[in-house]
């Protein structure tokens, strides 16, 4: 049984290689202006999916650390920060490459100054959040 079906297996191969040499001088003549159209058009996708991916994805992220390096910039003593383990506080000191934050009264603690952010909400939204 096995043998039969390596038979059929090699006499299905010899066929569809005859076949393909019978035709082969003719699609060769065809073959040759479609190949090109088609390899420009499968450059032409990907340099359009490069750009897509440019456009929608990297330079919005570029954009947004651009915007949150210019806000740690610019923070100072007395500015209410989050850190990036969401700890909220006050900035009680500015160093080079730190920040040190009070939490609460007599705990203050030295975080990473790429670890944190300017607080967006203030204290008048935690009030009116509070009285509603």
């Amino acid at each position: 049984m096995i043998n039969g079906l390596i038979t059929l297996i090699a006499f299905a191969q010899e066929a569809g290689n005859a076949a393909m040499a019978g035709g082969a001088s003719e699609a060769a003549a065809g073959a040759k202006p479609q190949a090109q159209n088609s390899g420009m058009m499968s450059l032409i996708m990907i340099i359009a999916m490069i750009a897509i991916f440019y456009f929608l994805m990297i330079r919005p992220q570029q954009k947004k650390q651009k915007e949150i390096r210019q806000k740690r910039e610019a923070l100072r003593e007395g500015d209410r920060v989050v850190t990036a383990g969401g700890i909220y506080g006050k900035i009680k000191a500015v160093k080079e490459s730190t920040f040190t934050i009070q939490i609460a009264n007599d705990v203050i603690i030295k975080v990473d100054r790429n670890s944190v952010y300017p607080d967006s909400t203030s204290s008048e939204d935690i009030v009116v959040a509070e009285n509603k």
